[in-house]
C-alpha cells in the first residue's frame, strides 16, 4: 500500500526536521540499502558540509540558481517586440496616465501607433473607465517610472521582476512544504522554465501581479498553519498543568500570518477581483484545518468550538484587512478629482437624486457606484474572440493565446528562409502542463484516501484559481488566465516527484527505478521547454520550425 505523502527523506543536507519534528540522522553506513547516487551524495555531504554555514548555502543553492535563470529567460531581449501586445494595449497606456494623473486617462483614436514611436503624450485628463482595479497597472508604471514609456523595456520590466520574484517564492514555499532543496530547487526550475510563466513574465499585462499577491497569500497561509497549530498546542499544555478544562478549546487571536494572508488577497483583489476567489478558498480552508487540529488536539466540543470561537475571531483578522487593503489600492482616484465617475455622487446629489445620502462621504458612494458598474461591465463580457477558451478546456490546453504574431511578410522580419515567424504566445509547455495536470488529480486521490495537508493546501490554490471560472463558462475569457494556479500544479508535480524519488530507507532498486524516472521525466520537460522557449519569447523562427510546434490542430 502507498504510504502517506512524506518528503522529509528527500534532502540534500542533514538537518532538515518537518513540523515540529527532529531532523532525521543519516542513516548508518552497514546495511546502507540505498543506490550509488545515495552513496555519492552522503559522501560529498559528509565531506564538504561540515559548518552551519556551508549547510545554509548548500539549501539555497539551488533555488538561487534557478533564480537566476528566470532572470535570464526574462529579462534578454524584453523590448522586443516593439509593440504593445495584446491588452498591454490598454495597461501600460492606463500605467502612464496612472503616473502622469493619478488616475486612468483618456486617449485620442488609434493611439498605439504614435504611443510605439515614443509620442507617449497624446493622452487627455478625462477619466477613461476601465474594467480592472489599479494596483496591477501601478505596478507597470514603476517600470515606466524607471525606463520611460517610450522603450518597450520600461512597459515590461516591472512584470518581469514579478516573474522573477514569483520562481523564488516557489522556491521558498516548496522549501516549506515539502523541507527539501532537491524539491525546492525542481519546483522553481518548473517555473523558471515554463512558456507561460515566461511569456506573461515578458508582457505587460496584469495577471503576472495577481499570481505573485495571491502566492503570497498562500505562502503566508503555510506558516499561519505552523503557528496556529503550535500556539493551539501550547494553549492546551499550559491548561492541563493547571488543571483547568479544555472541552471547547481557544480564541486563537494572534495569528499575523492570517492578517498578512489577508493583505496579499486584498491587494490581489486590487489587481483583479478573481483575487477575491483565493481569499474565500483560503477562509474555507483555514475553517477546515482549523477544525482538523481541534479534534485531533483531542478538543471535546471541537466542531463548536471551530464555528462558535475561532471562526469569527479568523474572519475579523482575514476578511477587514483585505478590504482595507483593495480600497487602498484606489488611493490615487480619491486623491484626484478627474478619475472616472469620480464626481458622480455630487453630480447626482445636485440633481435631486434622492437616493445620495449626504452624511455619507460623497467620493465614498461615487466609489461603490463605481465597482457596481464595474461588475456589470465585466459580467457582460460575451463577444466573440479568435482566442477566446471555454474554462472547460484550460486543463487540456487546447486554445492558448496569441498574444502577437508577424511573418516575413513584406519583409518585416529578417529572414534566411521564404517564410519566417516572430510569435508571443500563452502557452505552457506542453508536457510539463500536462504532467502537472495529472499529478493534481492523483493529489486529489490521495487527499481522499489520506487526508494529507500539504495535499490539501496544494489543491486549495488549485481550486481557487481555477473552479471559479467554471461558473463563467459563456464568458469570453482566456487560456492565460491560469498563470495564477499555474504554481499550484508545479507544486503537485514537484510532490508526485517527491513520492517518486522515495526515502532512503527504500530498497535499491526501489530508489534507483525513481531516480532514473524523475531524471527521465525532467530531462524532457527542460527538452520541451528549450524547444518552445521561441513561442513564449519573440524569437524569430523559419516557418519550418514554427510549424513543428502544432502539436493539436487548435494550436495551427
Amino acid at each position: 500500500m502507498t504510504r502517506p505523502l512524506d518528503f522529509h527523506d528527500v534532502v540534500t543536507g542533514p538537518g532538515l526536521g518537518g513540523d515540529g519534528e527532529p531532523a532525521r540522522p543519516a542513516l548508518a553506513r552497514p546495511g546502507h540499502t540505498g543506490s550509488r547516487l545515495d552513496d555519492w551524495a552522503d559522501g560529498v555531504r559528509d565531506r564538504w558540509l561540515t559548518t552551519p554555514a556551508r549547510r545554509r548555502i548548500a539549501r539555497w543553492l539551488g533555488p538561487a540558481l534557478v533564480t537566476v535563470l528566470a532572470a535570464v529567460l526574462r529579462l534578454t531581449n524584453l523590448g522586443t517586440p516593439r509593440a504593445l501586445v495584446f491588452d498591454e494595449t490598454y495597461y501600460v497606456k492606463d500605467a502612464y496616465t496612472l503616473l502622469r494623473l493619478g488616475y486612468e486617462g483618456s486617449w485620442p483614436e488609434n493611439p498605439n501607433p504614435a504611443f510605439e514611436a515614443g509620442d507617449v503624450d497624446t493622452f487627455t485628463s478625462v477619466g477613461s473607465f476601465i474594467a480592472h482595479p489599479p494596483l496591477g497597472k501601478w505596478i507597470i508604471a514603476l517600470g515606466l517610472q524607471v525606463f520611460g514609456a517610450d522603450d518597450p523595456v520600461g512597459w515590461r520590466i516591472s512584470t518581469a521582476v514579478v516573474g522573477i520574484l514569483a520562481v523564488a517564492l516557489v522556491c521558498v514555499i516548496a522549501m516549506g512544504l515539502f523541507r527539501s532543496s532537491l524539491l525546492a530547487t525542481i519546483a522553481g526550475g518548473m517555473m523558471a522554465i515554463d512558456g507561460l510563466a515566461i511569456s506573461m513574465s515578458r508582457s505587460a499585462l496584469l495577471d503576472n501581479s495577481l499570481m505573485l499577491l495571491c502566492l503570497s497569500g498562500f505562502g503566508a497561509i503555510l506558516l499561519d498553519r505552523r503557528q496556529s497549530a503550535g500556539r493551539l498546542a501550547d494553549w492546551l499544555a499550559r491548561r492541563a498543568d493547571a488543571g483547568l478544562p479544555t472541552d471547547w478549546g481557544p480564541s486563537l487571536w494572534w495569528r499575523p500570518w492570517l492578517v498578512t494572508a489577508g493583505l496579499f488577497f486584498g491587494l490581489a483583489s486590487g489587481v483583479k477581483w478573481s483575487g477575491a476567489y483565493f481569499l474565500a478558498g483560503f477562509a474555507v480552508y483555514t475553517l477546515v484545518v482549523d477544525a482538523v487540529a481541534r479534534r485531533r488536539a483531542g478538543i471535546r466540543f471541537w466542531a463548536s468550538s471551530t464555528l462558535f470561537r475561532q471562526a469569527p475571531v479568523s474572519f475579523l483578522l482575514l476578511v477587514p484587512i483585505a478590504a482595507i487593503a483593495y480600497v487602498a489600492t484606489w488611493t490615487g482616484w480619491f486623491l484626484t478629482d478627474g478619475g472616472y465617475g469620480r464626481g458622480w455622487a455630487a453630480e447626482q446629489l445636485a440633481g435631486g437624486n434622492r437616493q445620495i445620502s449626504d452624511w455619507v462621504p460623497l467620493a465614498l458612494q461615487s466609489f461603490w457606484h463605481y465597482q457596481e458598474t464595474m461588475y456589470n461591465s465585466n459580467l457582460g463580457v460575451d463577444s466573440e474572440h479568435a482566442y477566446q477558451a471555454n474554462p472547460l478546456t484550460w486543463l487540456l490546453m487546447t486554445d492558448p493565446t496569441v498574444f502577437y504574431r508577424v511573418d516575413s511578410t513584406g519583409g518585416s522580419l529578417p529572414c534566411d528562409t521564404d517564410l519566417c515567424y516572430q510569435y508571443v504566445s500563452s502557452m505552457a509547455t506542453p508536457v510539463l502542463w500536462w504532467l502537472a495536470v495529472a499529478a493534481a488529480l492523483y493529489l486529489a486521490y490521495r487527499l481522499v484516501r489520506y487526508r494529507e495537508w500539504r495535499v490539501g493546501l496544494i489543491l486549495t490554490g488549485i481550486a481557487a484559481g481555477y473552479l471559479p471560472w467554471l461558473l463563467y463558462t459563456e464568458r469570453t475569457v482566456f487560456q492565460f488566465y491560469s498563470i495564477v494556479f499555474l504554481p499550484y500544479l508545479l507544486l503537485a508535480f514537484t510532490a508526485v516527484i517527491g513520492l517518486l524519488l522515495g526515502s532512503r530507507e527504500q530498497a535499491r532498486w526501489r530508489r534507483v527505478g525513481g531516480i532514473r524516472l524523475v531524471t527521465l521525466v525532467l530531462v524532457v520537460v527542460v527538452l520541451a521547454a528549450a524547444f518552445f522557449y521561441s513561442m513564449a519569447s519573440a524569437i524569430v523562427v523559419s516557418g519550418e520550425f514554427q510549424r513543428l510546434h502544432d502539436w493539436l490542430p487548435q494550436w495551427r
